[in-house]
């Protein structure tokens, strides 16, 4: 299948050089002289990277052959984490560089959609909100209670989040995976 420039949207997937690539974002111009063209954002679904890439308005693009499955996170062991297929029991792993930051936000069991570029795993997209123990924090201290106070959390997970004051140690708190920012307490 193959896509026109004006089917472009944001988090669209596309192949280009044998990789895949999501549309983070794009804008369509006109200019007053010259054919119209589209500027994009595009992100490495493989490797992370950020790639700007203009094309002209009317070219395609063919999609990228990827899909998705539900897994769940079974453990890490440091340099790779291991997944379960929830339908078909079947193990893979994914590398600590593949998962980057995200890997700080999966509690154990938590159920992810795995990527598979080709049949090679290539990463994973997290639910919006996670539930995690806090594991440690400073205690808020009686009257310190400016408007919109917070402190550093550390997470089961080794995750870093500022919370409110009132979070303690061994409280459960659900976090915003897209903006890593605490939601409530559990």
């Amino acid at each position: 299948m193959q896509f026109s420039t004006s089917d472009f949207r944001n988090g669209l997937k596309i192949e280009l050089n044998n990789e895949p690539y999501c549309i983070i974002e794009f804008q369509h111009v006109k200019p007053g002289k010259g054919g119209a063209f589209v500027r994009t954002k595009l992100k490495n679904m493989s490797t992370g990277r950020v790639l700007d890439r203009t094309f002209r308005a009317g070219e395609k693009v063919p999609s990228a052959d990827v899909e998705e499955k539900r897994m769940q996170f079974l453990y890490s062991d440091g340099g790779a984490y291991y997944f379960m297929d929830t339908d078909t029991y079947e193990q893979t792993y994914l590398q600590a560089e593949q998962l980057g930051e995200t890997s700080k936000l999966m509690p154990e069991n938590i159920i992810v959609s795995m990527m598979f570029y080709k049949g090679k795993s290539i990463g994973i997209d997290l639910p919006f909100f996670v539930e995690i123990k806090i594991a440690q924090t400073d205690p808020g201290l009686r009257g310190d209670t400016s408007a919109g106070a917070s402190k550093p959390a550390t997470l089961e997970t080794g995750a870093v989040v500022q919370v409110p004051l009132f979070i303690n140690e061994g409280d459960t708190i659900r976090i915003d995976t897209r903006s890593k920012e605490y939601i409530e307490r559990v």
